[in-house]
């Protein structure tokens, strides 16, 4: 059975850090693409950052050059630095794991936007608040 288990959210005021985490376990295929979608209320989940096997990642432009993806294959975690946190930050913060690797643009080649429709297993989220 897949579980992607998230943690590290919680309250945090206008420019500080968070730092999210998500221990997946019972699946070890490859490739992969770990991703992270962020949700507010009345809103479609959003796919903000990616990474996958080959090390490559995806960011959208609103978390770009501020959150930071990586993963650990030796602990099984994905992980997500947040740094200077804005309000509109403030969402609830989905792992989830697409399987066969990250979609690419055909066009370009690069990673591109991942979508729900993309993610075979997800995990149960983590509220991120920020507040001023």
């Amino acid at each position: 059975q897949v579980r992607l288990v998230e943690s590290g959210g919680g309250s945090v005021e206008t420019g500080g850090s968070l730092r999210l985490s998500c221990v997946i376990s019972g699946y070890t295929d490859s490739p992969t693409c770990l991703v992270w979608f962020r949700q507010v209320p009345g809103k479609n989940r959003d796919g903000i950052a990616s990474i996958d096997t080959d090390g490559g990642t995806y960011y959208s432009d609103s978390v770009k050059g501020r959150f930071t993806v990586s993963e650990d294959n030796v602990k099984a975690t994905l992980s997500l630095e947040m740094n200077d946190l804005k309000s509109e930050d403030t969402a609830t913060y989905y792992c989830a794991l697409r399987r066969w690797g990250c979609v690419r643009s055909v066009r370009t080649g690069t990673y591109a936007k991942p979508y729900p429709e993309d993610v075979d297993y997800w995990g149960q989220g983590t509220q991120v608040t920020v507040s001023s």
